[in-house]
């Protein structure tokens, strides 16, 4: 038991704050990147004669971010899980930081040839495995340090990283195209975005070097309980997990993807929207998402993290539809346009990713936890999150133009996830924390 309540607040304060902070700076740098993928780098990077090649080519790229993701999450959950949590997040910032910055520094396609888009996908590379070990690190700190009965809610503040990150990297860029000339946003007014994650990156190490090692692993490191393999012990033991984790985790890469990603280009290249226009309407769904993250994460530590994710699945699937109508049939309308954007962005997907890092994390038992739940996210993130906009751009492409076939399939997704989540919830086996007053109290 811990001996001093007032500073087990405090220090759970500091753990919240710097794992926000931290996943922060790492999805600002993750998704500024694909901010602009679809407005910069298919024209600076990736020229064709056809607009709809070149895009596919920038998405490309960024989905090759996801498929490295896998990578850094088995990499720093290996050491995560035998070393601790605290010195693999600290790596993964400053991986993350170098990368995003290093994208500010090269040159064009125009100005060295193939070797531009070569340095671009290297990068990303290097992007993806510091990602890949960063999510699962910030959630257990939160998580693992949180009172029994608020583990959702605790888990869930990481998460708002995400929704911050991304309200960042969309303004940064709206905020730099609308200050800047046409030609002058496109020469070098990007690179300024990528640039300033240096600066992230330094507060962000300043906060997570005062923080202390998790209560659990602390505990791990005593008894000598730790995994000597985590990675072979997850795949041997935990398998039925796996499966249902990575099912769960289909409709938060896809629904984000689509709106976070595809929905800018598709904006302004199809309904002819302006470029700042579309960066404010999800910089705005972002906001929006920084309140209902913890609300939902809070509402899984009442009724089950289970049935809320499940729940939210359903409605993200479902509220697609109505989204994309609005844009085609009120192209002018951009107040419209934002709230087909915010609602089903900023509320509806909220309802799964607040309580998703709590459900995951109750999937495995802590000394392969670390691993467990970034292999979940990470591994699922290859066909959830990188291939989206990809799929999504051609799908439309085949069917001329049509909308829905688009949200066919987000629907999918959406009931493969809430299969699952069910699937979880009628297992209840979850490996809730060792002690076990933490015993899972929802799923």
């Amino acid at each position: 038991m811990r001996s001093d309540p007032r500073i087990d607040t405090r220090m759970i304060r500091r753990v919240a704050l710097a794992s926000v902070i931290g996943a922060t700076v790492e999805w600002y740098d993750f998704f500024l990147y694909g901010v602009v993928a679809g407005i910069i780098f298919n024209k600076l990077y990736f020229p064709s004669s056809d607009p709809l090649v070149s895009t596919l080519l920038a998405y490309t790229t960024f989905a090759v971010g996801f498929v490295t993701r896998p990578v850094g999450g088995l990499l720093f959950g290996h050491f995560g899980d035998r070393i601790g949590r605290k010195s693999a997040l600290i790596l993964t910032l400053f991986i993350m930081g170098i990368s995003t910055a290093g994208v500010a520094l090269v040159p064009t396609y125009a100005q060295i040839g193939v070797w531009a888009p070569i340095a671009l996908l290297s990068l990303r590379v290097l992007q993806g495995i510091g990602l890949g070990g960063e999510w699962g690190g910030a959630v257990l700190m939160a998580y693992e340090y949180a009172p029994p009965k608020k583990r959702g809610l605790y888990a869930s503040l990481p998460q708002i990283g995400l929704s911050i990150g991304l309200c960042l990297a969309s303004g940064m860029v709206a905020a730099v195209s609308h200050l800047l000339s046409e030609r002058a946003f496109f020469a070098w007014g990007w690179r300024i975005a990528f640039g300033a994650s240096l600066l992230l990156v330094m507060i962000g190490l300043y906060i997570r070097l005062k923080v202390m090692e998790t209560p659990e692993f602390m505990a791990l490191k005593r008894t000598r309980r730790e995994a000597k393999l985590p990675c072979l012990e997850m795949l041997a033991n935990y398998r039925r997990e796996l499966w249902v984790g990575m099912g769960a985790r289909y409709i938060d890469g896809v629904f984000f993807n689509i709106f976070a990603v595809f929905s800018i280009g598709y904006l302004t290249q199809h309904i002819g929207m302006d470029r700042t226009d579309a960066l404010v309407g999800v910089m705005m769904a972002a906001l929006v998402m920084c309140f209902f993250i913890p609300l939902f994460g809070a509402l899984s530590d009442r009724i089950g993290r289970a049935r809320v994710y499940m729940w939210g699945s359903l409605l993200c699937g479902a509220a697609v539809y109505p989204a994309f109508w609005l844009m085609e049939s009120h192209p002018g309308n951009t107040l419209l346009i934002w709230l087909a954007i915010v609602i089903p962005f900023g509320i509806c997907y909220a309802m799964v990713y607040g309580p998703e890092a709590a459900l995951f994390s109750e999937l495995f038992e802590a000394n392969v936890r670390y691993t467990g739940i970034s292999f979940v996210y990470q591994f699922s993130g290859i066909f959830a999150s990188g291939l989206t906009p990809i799929i999504a751009t051609a799908l439309w492409k085949m069917s001329g133009g049509k909308w829905w076939t688009v949200c066919a399939y987000v629907l999918f997704s959406a009931l493969v996830s809430a299969y699952s989540a069910r699937a979880i919830e009628r297992g209840r086996g979850a490996h809730a924390a060792s002690g076990d007053e933490h015993a899972v109290s929802a799923s």
